[in-house]
């Protein structure tokens, strides 16, 4: 039986845990066929000497087939290539640095770990075109896997409540535009449930525009699942994703959904979301407006979620990612 490492990133107080998440499930899945190995780094991704030492620690707990499974692509550096696979999340890093340090991680964290794997994997095809555009090598090495939605999420009906609709925003940080959210609903009659640590700024924000809300940090899955079924509609127009997974798992539980028009947001969210452009405040309201007033948008939306959500069926993308682990196994036992 082959053995496959999943290297995962440790994570931090307080952050999401959409990767572990996803490998988690798969890890399940596979371990009838393979010995399924989850190696967790001893450090979190912080400072060249806790780097370093994760690197050295996947280089000594290798498998028959290594897979970096994201956020710490630098740990491949040291694996044998022949049996290494890195998933690329997003390159988001880069577009949010600058001069030397934008050179460094360029280095470290996608070119060197790309020319020191076999395949690659991508969560879409924007990021495959991103990392392209910043890498240089085969874009037949580059795959696109998209993220598999959890069987956790599930249909749960509820009547929409117009006269006060509960707004789920997933997120605090500067991309996923808490700040034009607000802007836009104020003087809006509305509750805006926020997942994530809120900035000061945010907070001053929106408490200067009298808006109701409700904030939750570092909550466990289930209560993440909870906070879908509750909300009436799920914002999610962010400046920059490599993915978009909150928008399927609103869909999956049959809420309409506001996302933006860039990047991999329109590729995963399909014919069943309402787009705007996130730096236009005036396109946010009057979505959100056109929802809360339109019962047959939303239930149009809705029926078209339930669609959509199975292009990312979790045992269709596992059969993508066993294609991948076999084409390893064939190229080393041709060795």
């Amino acid at each position: 039986m082959f053995s496959i490492t999943y290297f995962l990133r440790k994570r931090r107080k307080g952050a999401n845990f959409s990767v572990e998440q996803i490998f988690n499930d798969l890890a399940q899945r596979f371990n009838s066929t393979y010995q399924v190995t989850q190696r967790v780094v001893p450090f979190v991704s912080s400072g060249v000497f806790k780097r370093f030492a994760n690197i050295i620690s996947a280089a000594m707990n290798q498998g028959a087939i290594n897979h970096v499974t994201g956020d710490i692509n630098y740990v491949a550096i040291l694996l044998q290539k022949k049996k290494t696979i890195s998933t690329i999340l997003d390159l988001g890093i880069l577009h949010r640095t600058k001069g030397l340090k934008r050179r460094i991680l360029l280095d470290v964290w996608f070119k060197w770990p790309v020319h020191r794997s076999k395949l690659v994997t991508v969560i879409s095809e924007a990021t495959k075109q991103d990392l392209l555009k910043n890498v240089t090598c085969n874009p037949d090495k580059i795959r696109v896997i998209y993220v598999p939605i959890s069987k956790s999420f599930k249909r749960l009906d509820k009547p929409f409540n117009r006269g006060c609709p509960t707004i789920l925003q997933i997120g605090g940080a500067p991309n996923k535009n808490l700040k034009g959210l607000i802007a836009a609903v104020k003087g809006v009659d509305c509750k805006l449930l926020i997942v994530g640590k809120i900035s000061e700024h945010n907070l001053e924000l929106l408490h200067k525009s009298k808006i109701n809300f409700e904030n939750k940090v570092a909550i466990p899955f289930e209560e993440v699942i909870t906070c879908y079924e509750s909300a009436d509609l799920l914002f999610f127009a962010s400046t920059f994703e490599g993915f978009g997974m909150p928008i399927l798992e609103a869909q999956a539980v049959g809420r309409p959904v506001v996302t933006s028009n860039l990047l991999s947001m329109p590729e995963v969210g399909g014919a069943a979301a309402l787009y705007v452009d996130p730096y236009k405040v005036s396109e946010i309201k009057t979505a959100i407006q056109k929802l809360i007033e339109d019962e047959k948008l939303r239930k149009e939306l809705v029926m078209k979620g339930f669609e959509n959500i199975k292009r990312f069926d979790s045992e269709k993308i596992a059969l993508e990612y066993e294609v991948l682990y076999q084409d390893i196994i064939s190229h080393n036992e041709q060795v």
